[in-house]
């Protein structure tokens, strides 16, 4: 007699809020950028949601309300308290709850905290997290996401003057396609339109060092905030870094 093979789909999970997939996604790659400081603090927590730099939408939530996602995200195993600190800390399950690779969920990470991306975007952008050989590599990736069960990326059709296909994430539930391409490519345009009114415009291939360069200056400021917020308490004293 024949017996059939163990089904690989993944039980149903609601659908994240927002702030949720923000706090998941700020968990995640803060392990990666700032490892001396994780798992995170709800002082840095709360800072790398709020962060200016890599985010869309850029948000400007309280601690209370991050508190408020940690333990909804607890309900669902994806986050935990860690331990061996005075401070309580924060550390994300996302891999294992999802039953999926690190690469993979560096991708569901940066598709969380930028918005819909093409596979060279997100190459680009998940660097930090994961250094993928190439773009066909991240595709293989998004491909294997969006054919699981369930699926947790779908591709966005492809607006008129555009190359390639964008890819956003459904962990916080299905999304009218339609309108989320218009709304990105709407999106675009108005940043297309800003870099188009500086002095001759800005070639893209100087907008993208321009935009590294940036980044790794952030690197290195939550390092340096990292370090401090680290000393102070071992010292016992009290300091926000979000004024530093």
């Amino acid at each position: 007699m024949q017996t059939e093979a163990p089904s690989t789909a993944r039980p149903a999970m609601r659908p994240l809020t927002p702030l949720e997939a923000r706090v998941l996604a700020v968990l995640l790659e803060k392990q990666h950028t700032v490892p001396d400081t994780y798992p995170l603090s709800l002082n840095a927590l709360t800072a790398g949601c709020n962060q200016k730099t890599a985010r869309a939408p850029v948000m400007n939530v309280s601690e209370t309300e991050v508190l408020q996602a940690i333990e909804g995200l607890k309900q669902l195993s994806l986050a935990m308290e860690g331990s061996s600190s005075r401070v309580t800390r924060f550390e994300h399950n996302m891999g294992r709850v999802l039953g999926i690779p690190s690469q993979s969920a560096a991708i569901l990470a940066v598709l969380m905290l930028r918005g819909p991306q093409t596979a060279a975007e997100l190459r680009l952008n998940t660097a930090r997290l994961h250094g993928f050989a190439d773009t066909s590599s991240v595709e293989a990736f998004l491909d294997e996401l969006a054919d699981g069960e369930p699926a947790r990326v779908v591709k966005l059709p492809r607006m008129p003057g555009e190359r390639e296909h964008r890819w956003t994430h459904l962990l916080c539930g299905e999304v009218a396609i339609d309108a989320m391409a218009a709304a990105d490519a709407v999106g675009r345009g108005a940043n297309d339109d800003a870099l188009a009114g500086t002095a001759g415009g800005v070639p893209m291939a100087e907008f993208a060092a321009l935009r590294a360069e940036h980044e790794a200056l952030s690197d290195k400021v939550e390092r340096l905030q990292a370090l401090i917020e680290r000393m102070a308490g071992e010292l016992g004293i009290a300091v926000d870094t979000t004024q530093l």
